[in-house]
């Protein structure tokens, strides 16, 4: 009897040691790359050897099935060879049972070993390692390191052969996917649903990605909003435009509003005009104003950014491809495009999205109609946003003619409508409706 129960123990000792590979192979495929880089740095040893051990994944997996295979050949064998005959000599003795006493007993053990086989060897250890897969395999990899070299000759066989089998179809290397932005994406949906991701968080990471598809005239101030001071003009005229400015930051143009000599702020002009030292406008604004990168309308919003960190400036002027000035774009517009909206504090002057108490949504024509989209959940197809940016070019194109107020258009349950008009520009639009109805655009007068 003594001697079963060691056999019995000796199983399930190898049946454990297969559950060892089986639980290192499954932490490897789970941990992060960058938390094991991360517990790496901070000293310990058993992460940079799982990282060294992700480096050679067909080696570390070749060890692995070594490893799994010897441990599952070896427990059934010898629970095959030695309980399953001892079992079958006692059942032999029962006369119920008869000769059949040792395939009983076969099909006891082999049954056996199958269970403990799937609960110690694969599901409990599996478990285990997707709980925790960067500790699991930090206190793993060490003691794989030494089995892979124990083991070597066999590794290289299997690594061969895997090589070769893979060089006959024509398969090549199997390279991992790199990350994409669906996997981003769903990595902090994840964090959103566990906590660790806030909702703010989540809506900063959306338009960082909205801004790769963006382009610098779909956040500049238009040109026909952009404040500018002629130096050509008498200086009563240059007072009353800078005392009427709204923005931070003044075009100075010499003659036309093409013809550039630099951007002022107009904090810079409100000290010295405090002081009371000014003898000549015109002398005052050249000296203020300070030369700013001239960059092309279409270029993308991101390359703005990196040519605000090169040039050290926060204003471009943005040309058409006329090379005339389009607008202004600052990195207040990227900061605005990456958090949907800057507080009205920040930018001097109203918000351009303000929800009424009807539901309803009062927006300003130059916002871009991709922000207006998002913020209503409004799915435009490209043949639905008709190749505009802003929303009042939305509009106008849906109309086909120059608007009027009162003015609106359809679209997918909403109403655009037309409420302001500056000269032949929509000024202001309201939209009302619910989304949930899809209709045909279609114009109204």
């Amino acid at each position: 009897m003594t001697s079963v129960v060691m056999e019995i123990v000796l199983i399930v000792l190898l049946l454990l040691l297969n559950g060892v590979f089986a639980m290192s192979e499954m932490a490897l495929v789970a941990a992060r790359h960058s938390r094991l880089e991360r517990r790496a740095e901070l000293g310990d040893r058993g992460a940079r050897a799982a990282l060294q051990l992700a480096q050679n994944p067909t080696a570390f997996l070749s060890t692995v099935q070594v490893g799994i295979t010897l441990a599952g050949i070896l427990a059934g064998a010898y629970g095959g060879a030695t309980i399953a005959q001892q079992l079958g000599d006692r059942l032999n003795t029962q006369a119920w049972i008869g000769s059949h006493g040792h395939q009983l007993a076969l099909l006891v053990v082999v049954a056996g070993i199958t269970y403990l086989s799937l609960v110690l060897g694969e599901l409990a250890p599996k478990r285990l390692a997707l709980g925790n897969p960067e500790r699991v395999i930090s206190l793993l990899a060490r003691p794989m390191q030494v089995v892979s070299i124990v083991v070597r000759p066999l590794v290289v066989i299997l690594t061969g052969s895997t090589n070769a089998i893979f060089r006959l179809f024509g398969l090549g290397t199997v390279r991992a996917p790199g990350v994409t932005e669906h996997d981003i994406r769903a990595l902090v949906e994840q964090g959103m649903e566990t906590g660790a991701v806030q909702r703010a968080e989540r809506e900063i990471v959306e338009n960082t990605f909205r801004l790769g598809d963006r382009t610098v005239y779909s956040i500049m101030t238009p040109r026909p909003d952009v404040e500018w001071v002629d130096l050509t003009s008498a200086a009563s005229a240059m007072r009353t435009t800078l005392a009427g400015a709204v923005h931070e930051r003044i075009l100075v143009c010499q003659g036309e509003i093409d013809q550039v000599v630099g951007v002022v702020r107009a904090s810079d002009l409100l000290s010295r005009y405090l002081v009371g030292d000014v003898v000549d406008d015109a002398a005052l604004l050249r000296q203020l104003a300070f030369a700013v990168p001239l960059v092309p309308a279409s270029m993308p919003a991101f390359r703005l950014l990196e040519t605000f960190r090169q040039t050290r400036h926060h204003t471009a002027v943005a040309l058409d491809e006329y090379g005339l000035v389009a607008g202004i774009a600052t990195l207040d517009d990227l900061l605005e495009a990456l958090l949907d909206e800057v507080p009205a504090e920040i930018e001097g002057e109203l918000p351009s999205m303000s929800r009424r108490t009807d539901g309803s949504w009062l927006v300003d024509a130059a916002v871009p109609i991709g922000d207006v989209a998002n913020r209503l959940k409004l799915s435009l197809s490209e043949e639905e946003r008709r190749g505009v940016v802003t929303l009042g070019g939305f509009v106008m194109a849906h109309l086909g003619r120059l608007p009027r107020a009162g003015d609106a258009v359809v679209l997918h349950g909403r109403r655009f409508e037309v409420v302001d008009m500056d000269r032949r520009r929509i000024d202001m639009v309201l939209i009302s409706g619910s989304p949930d109805a899809d209709g045909e655009p279609d114009g109204e007068a």
